[in-house]
């Protein structure tokens, strides 16, 4: 039996979000965003445990950016690129 990771409805995402003003977005190190994956681009998506989740960005690496993300009892960097990322207001 083989089982996938079970995301197609966490990921749908409706007609309001599309478009490619999230790929141009700039963050600043110190920023707090939120994981907010965009499943029609797959290149710097992070794992989908840590959708919704809120971090700081760290450091900007070429195009993407490491983001600090509490999970549990943990801290872990995520690398994501910025159309996967959304700024907190």
């Amino acid at each position: 039996m083989v089982r996938g990771s079970k995301s197609r409805k966490k990921l749908k995402i409706g007609h309001h979000r599309r478009g490619i003003s999230r790929f141009f977005q700039e963050f600043k190190i110190g920023d707090k965003v939120i994981i907010d994956i965009d499943p029609s681009s797959h290149d710097g998506m992070p794992h989908h445990r840590f959708q919704g989740k809120i971090g700081n960005i760290i450091e900007k690496r070429g195009n993407a950016y490491l983001v600090k993300v509490k999970d549990k009892f943990k801290e872990k960097i995520i690398i994501a690129l910025p159309q996967h990322l959304r700024k907190l207001t």
